[in-house]
This record gives structure tokens, sequence and C-alpha cells, in this order.
């Protein structure tokens, strides 16, 4: 695909949140370059009404499932996609004007696994304006990214940096390791595997400049308690596939409130009790940006 022409489908996931499904497709709408199509995964048995025109064909597919079926509408979306190029964006996400353009070209540059900028909005920031220049100033880096190239690509040595939120590769690179791993339910670790895959098959990881995306603010809980079971029966998971263990950060947060034993050098988590509610509740920090 290098060097030659691209065509690029982008690809997002909706339970709920249609109003931000709707910012996501005017953010199409606006592209510099349009995407060959927008294909959704609905984890919903109905489409949202009254969609707006992303300036670009639109295909639809229903993935059932509980928990959310994350994984599984990936895949499903994946198998509908007819680009060259899949670009995964988040249905919190608004894209700049710029970043299918970039993605297009990171992919006539290289061959790899590309990931974008993304700035988290505060709390109403689309509520009053979603100029990209009001966007830009409001919008802040998430303190665990590094800054981004200001032009062209740079070699990420860590695939893990892959994060849900933006990122794109060839489909054949999706296919070749047999796209998500559907074993993941729930919440967690599904991406961090399709990471590792993915460097364990040689294909390269890049920043990439100008292929910005904006999150649209949702709270969140600090630790994630409303996904425990998922994130620890993921985490075994990986660790039972690539000898090592991710979402440490989270697991070291169930460690300190008293939830698991565990330990980076540990085979296993040693489970010592599930949170209570007023712990889940209590965890939920409406104006956080990050989680």
């Amino acid at each position: 695909m290098t060097g030659s022409d691209v065509s690029a489908s982008v690809l997002t996931l909706v339970r709920g949140r249609a109003d931000r499904l709707r910012h996501l497709m005017h953010g199409l709408a606006r592209q510099s370059v349009a995407p060959r199509e927008l294909a959704i995964a609905w984890m919903q048995p109905e489409r949202a009404p009254d969609l707006p025109d992303p300036g670009c064909p639109v295909r639809h597919c229903h993935v059932p499932g509980e928990p959310m079926p994350l994984a599984a509408a990936r895949n499903r979306a994946a198998e509908a996609a007819a680009g060259d190029l899949l670009i995964f964006l988040d249905v919190d996400c608004i894209p700049s004007a710029g970043l299918v353009a970039a993605y297009m070209q990171a992919a006539r540059t290289e061959r790899g696994l590309f990931l974008g900028e993304v700035l988290y909005l505060p709390p109403d920031a689309v509520m009053h304006n979603t100029d990209p220049a009001v966007l830009d100033r409001v919008g802040r880096v998430h303190p665990a990214r590094p800054p981004l190239p200001a032009a062209g690509l740079r070699r990420e040595p860590d695939a893990g940096q892959l994060w849900g939120l933006s990122f794109a590769l060839p489909a054949d690179a999706w296919r070749a390791v047999g796209g998500m791993d559907e074993g993941y339910i729930g919440y967690g670790g599904e991406e961090t595997d399709l990471a590792a895959r993915l460097a364990e098959s040689g294909l390269p990881t890049f920043w990439v400049a100008g292929a910005r995306a904006y999150h649209q603010h949702h709270p969140v809980h600090v630790p994630p308690l409303q996904h425990f079971s998922a994130i620890l029966a993921n985490a075994a998971r990986f660790r039972a596939r690539h000898g090592r263990w991710c979402m440490t950060y989270w697991l070291d947060q169930f460690r300190a409130a008293g939830l698991i034993a565990w330990d980076e050098t540990a085979p296993a988590i040693r489970l010592l009790r599930h949170p209570e509610p007023p712990e889940i509740a209590a965890a939920l920090r409406p104006d956080a940006l990050f989680s």
C-alpha cells in the first residue's frame, strides 16, 4: 500500500451516545480528504435516527452481546469495510479536518500501525462551540501520551501505546493477525493484545502528525471499578498469551484499594474482595478528563 493510492474506511462502535456519533459524522463531513466510507457497528438493536451526512457512504452492522462486545464489534466493522486502510475512531471522538488525510499519507509513506493525537475536551465544550480552533485551545493532551512529531511520522518502539480512541492500520495487516480476540469480554485488554500481536507480526508502530481528534467529555471512574471483574479476567488472558501483565496501572490501583493481591512478578491475581457499590459510586469523577 505504501507509495500507491490509498482508500480509507473509518470505523466506529456505538451503544447510545447518538449525539456523540452525530458530532463525529459532522467532523467527517469537514475532512480535507473524504474517506471511502464510514462503517458503524451498532451494539444495540436499532440505529439512531436523524443521522447527518458524513460526506461518504455509510455501512451499518449490528453486534449483539452483554457486556458490550467491543472486540466483536470492531471485527464486524472491519469485515464490513472495503478500504485498504482501516481508521478506527471512538464514537466520543470528533476528527479534525486533516485526520483522514494524515492517516492516508502515513499509509503511503510507511506500512505500520499508526497512532494519532487525541485532545480531551472539558465538560460541555462541544455544547458551546465545535470550531476546531476553539477545541484546539480548550483540549488537553493526556499526561501519559508523548509529544507528537511536528510533521510526518515518528517511530514508536512500544506498540502498547495503542489506545482505541484513534488508530489506523492496513486492512491486510488486521486480517493477517485475525483482528481482535473476541475472548476478551467486556472492558480492557483487547487493544493491547492486538498491538502485541501486530508487533509480533513485524508491523512497526508510528505516531502521526496531523491526525488529531477531540475526545468529547464523559464522566469517568478513577479507578474503573465498574469494570473490575472484566479487567481482572482480561488481564489474566493477556498474561497467559504474552507472558506479561497489561493494565498494570489499574491493577496497581485495585491493589492499593485492598481488592486484590498482585504484583508484576505474580503468576496470577488473587482476589481479596469485590468492590462494594458505594466504592464504585465514590470512584466516579464527573469532571475528570482522564481515567
